[in-house]
Formats: C-alpha cells, sequence, structure tokens
C-alpha cells in the first residue's frame, strides 16, 4: 500500500525552526507543514495589517521559509502553512522574494485567502457562543473575523502545482488533510477517510507536543534531550491509517502515552470533532506501538461536515496594566504580601478605574488562587505581580508606575521592577453558514 511521508515543522506562530530544517534535510519527506495561527494570533495580525497594507503575515515566515525552501527545493517536499494569517497574498509574495533571494527560480506559491468574512457579518444577526449577545453589539470596536475554512483552497493550490501553499485561517487538521486528499485522490463526501486523516492532521499538528515536548514530566514521565527536540513525522497509507514517527536519533520520544496526550488535546467531544472539511469521530481510534518511536493509528471515523463555520471575531476590548517586583531574604513573603497592600491602596487612593484586577505572589497564590492568605511559606524569593483591566491606555499606564514605585517607597529589598501597558484584543466566536466563505487562490512565481 503506498504511503505518504508528511512532517510538522511548527506547532504554534513563535516555534523553533531547527527541527523543521531536520525534517526538510532527513525526513524523507513528501509534505512539511506549519501551523502557525491561533485565535488571538490573527486578530493581532488584522491589527497589524490595518497599520501596514503590506504586512499582517507571520513574523517567522521569512526566516522559516530561508531555512527550509532550499533543502525542501532539492527533495521535491512541498509546503503547506498557515503563515499567511491576515494576508496570504503578501505572504506568498515573501516566500517568492525569498527563493529568488535563494536563486531557486521557478517556485510556485499558491496564496489562500476567503477566510476574511468581515464583510459577509456586516449586518446579520451572528449571535456569540462564548457569551450573551451578537456580533453586532460588539460596534466599531470590530477589527477582524476569519473563518475556519477547509482543504478546498489548499486543494486547488496543490491541483496548480504550487511548491508552497500559503493560507489564512483554516482548520488546523486541514493543513494536514489536504495533501491525503490529493495524493490519494479521496472523494469529499468519503466522511470516513476524512474523518482517519482528520485524526492524523489533529496528532500532528502541535508539532513537539506529540514527540514528548509539552508531555514530559520529570519522573513520572521522562522524555530524552528535550533540547533537540524532533518534530513528527506521519507514514500515511491510502486508507488513512498511518505510523507516527521522527527522524532517527533527534530528541524526544514517541509512544503510545504521548500519541493518546494529544489526540485529547482540545476536544471537546471525541465522537463528534466538528471541522469545517467532516465531522470526525475519534471514539475509535486505537494506537499500537510498533517499533522504538513509532507508534500505529487506526480507527478513526467521519459523518458529513456541519452546514455552518466557526468565525474568530477580533475586537478591541479594554487595556492592561501591569508591574512586578521581586523580594528575597528572610522576610520575603511577608514584604511582598505589604507590598501588594501598598499597591491597593495606591490605587484606590489615586482614582485609578479598574474593572478587574489580580494581586499575587508569584510562586505561592498566582496559580493556585483562593489559598489561606494568612499562609506564609518559607521562600528564598517571591515576586509581586499586579494586573489590572482598564478603559483607557492612560488609566492602565498607572499600575505599572504604582508597582515601580516601590523602589524608594514600599517594603526593603525590592529589586527587578518590571512594567507595561497595552490593548487587549478580544476574540469571541461566532457560526457562519459555510457557502458565505468561499476560497480563493492566486500564484505567484519566483
Amino acid at each position: 500500500m503506498r504511503t505518504l511521508r508528511i512532517g510538522s515543522g511548527a506547532g504554534y506562530s513563535g516555534d523553533r525552526i531547527e527541527p523543521a530544517v531536520e525534517l526538510a534535510e532527513q525526513g524523507r519527506l513528501d509534505y512539511l507543514g506549519f501551523e502557525c495561527l491561533a485565535e488571538r494570533t490573527i486578530a493581532l495580525a488584522q491589527s497589524e495589517r490595518l497599520r501596514d497594507p503590506q504586512a499582517g503575515f507571520d513574523p517567522l515566515l521569512v526566516a522559516r521559509m530561508r531555512a527550509v525552501l532550499r533543502p525542501c527545493a532539492a527533495s521535491g517536499v512541498r509546503i503547506i502553512t498557515n503563515m499567511g494569517a491576515a494576508n496570504p497574498l503578501g505572504a506568498a509574495r515573501a516566500v517568492a522574494e525569498v527563493a529568488r533571494e535563494l536563486g531557486l527560480g521557478g517556485i510556485k506559491i499558491a496564496a489562500v485567502s476567503g477566510d476574511d468574512v468581515l464583510g459577509a457579518l456586516a449586518g446579520g444577526d451572528y449571535r456569540l457562543l462564548e457569551r450573551p449577545g451578537t456580533v453586532a453589539d460588539l460596534g466599531d470596536r470590530v477589527v477582524s473575523a476569519n473563518a475556519y475554512m477547509g482543504l478546498g483552497g489548499i486543494l486547488e493550490g496543490l491541483r496548480g502545482g504550487a511548491d508552497v501553499v500559503v493560507t489564512g485561517r483554516v482548520g488546523d487538521p486541514a493543513l494536514f488533510l489536504a495533501p491525503l486528499v490529493y495524493e490519494f485522490g479521496w472523494a469529499l463526501d468519503d466522511w470516513d477517510r476524512l474523518g482517519r486523516g482528520t485524526v492524523v492532521g489533529h496528532l500532528l499538528e502541535c508539532a513537539g507536543q506529540i514527540t514528548g515536548g509539552y508531555f514530559a514530566d520529570p519522573g513520572y514521565k521522562d522524555v530524552p534531550d528535550l533540547a533537540r527536540l524532533g518534530f513528527p513525522i506521519a507514514e500515511v497509507a491510502e486508507d488513512g491509517s498511518a505510523v507516527i514517527t521522527k527522524v532517527e536519533g533527534s530528541g524526544g520520544r514517541v509512544s503510545l502515552a504521548s500519541c493518546k496526550e494529544q489526540l485529547l488535546y482540545e476536544l471537546l467531544d471525541p465522537a463528534s470533532y466538528l471541522q469545517p472539511d467532516v465531522t470526525a469521530d475519534f471514539s475509535g481510534v486505537r494506537f499500537e506501538e510498533v517499533g522504538p518511536d513509532r507508534v500505529a493509528v487506526s480507527g478513526g471515523t467521519g459523518r458529513a461536515r456541519p452546514d455552518t463555520l466557526k468565525v474568530s471575531v477580533g475586537y478591541r476590548d479594554s487595556f492592561a496594566g501591569e508591574g512586578q517586583m521581586s523580594y528575597a531574604g528572610p522576610g520575603c513573603v511577608a514584604r511582598a504580601r505589604l507590598a501588594l497592600d501598598i499597591v491597593r491602596e495606591r490605587l484606590r487612593l489615586t482614582g485609578v478605574a479598574m474593572t478587574e484586577a489580580r494581586f499575587e505572589l508569584i510562586g505561592v497564590d498566582a496559580v493556585r488562587r483562593g489559598g489561606d492568605p494568612g499562609f506564609t511559606p518559607d521562600l528564598p524569593e517571591v515576586r509581586i505581580r499586579v494586573a489590572g483591566r482598564t478603559d483607557s491606555m492612560a488609566e492602565a499606564v498607572r499600575i505599572g508606575n504604582e508597582v515601580e514605585s516601590l523602589y524608594t517607597n514600599g517594603p526593603a529589598g525590592g529589586g527587578g521592577a518590571w512594567k507595561a501597558a497595552r490593548e487587549i484584543v478580544a476574540v469571541v466566536s461566532t457560526l457562519l453558514p459555510q457557502h458565505r466563505a468561499q476560497p480563493a487562490v492566486q500564484f505567484e512565481v519566483a
């Protein structure tokens, strides 16, 4: 049975580049995917493009392409990525420029757009999923609306001969499902094969998580050589079954446990994983260890795709101010608690208007909240953090300023002050009928 080798070169926007180079050079791949787009990432990219029409694609796109384009071209590896973010065409042109710099003439790049549905939402009564209200209630604060598109645009790019396909927002598994449909000729209503391909895409989409990165827990789940973590490869058969592995000799580990954890990642209902191309059913997935760092996966199925697409709506929500300072030595926790009390009272006295506030000791109660406030652990050092949400940047700045002023106005021994203020671009979701969002493909040639 014919198999296809697909590697995952990134699991988020700021991921390492070296493991992708290792895959390109030593992975004997047919395809290399880069999954770099999160809900908030694309909203921020849309904001960036509003400031600069030439911007809006992933900031590491050029660096990644400079690193992998030559070895991929030499081995005939095709690249698929959502690093186009808010500007797929601009990203495609940037890839073409990198190819020309490297002397790789003839490289063909497909830019897949159509996920920007801001116009399609205008005037509609689209209900928000995470809170009461509609998109219209957000008014002119909306900066972006991007639908999770399916594999259609990627498929068109591959059929058009693209060596590199750059998309905006698509369902993450679609980056890896599209080449399976293209190479194996799967029908777009072959729900079981699409379901199994979605299992593979879901296992690959977070890159180093499945090879032991996020999985590792010393003493419980030991993983070797994490500083040289290898990213995953799926050897996929025509029926959608696969073997998950990595480059021999690379760091990390592919195991039954790492694969099972990744399968359950971000699943609400394993029997009904809604994707733009299929409703995948992971409930019957089976794993089998078939060799060192080799785990076979089989058993996924699928049903007809949903009638709607999820849309991430980015909007200007508020502002956040933050300040931090460290205390060390005997009595550091007591001094840190006093510092928090001082800042809390100062913000009240000076009338800083906050809609939400956090006063915490990092290492004591920043994660485990609601503990006994009288508890004073014996720690050698601790760091305070004060953060607040405001309706203006000016108010947000004042929060960090009050923390910084502890240098000379607070308890003894404070140091390492840090402060920041920023606008918050928040994200909510809605649903849009599938027919309201259609992919568009443009080609660039180096």
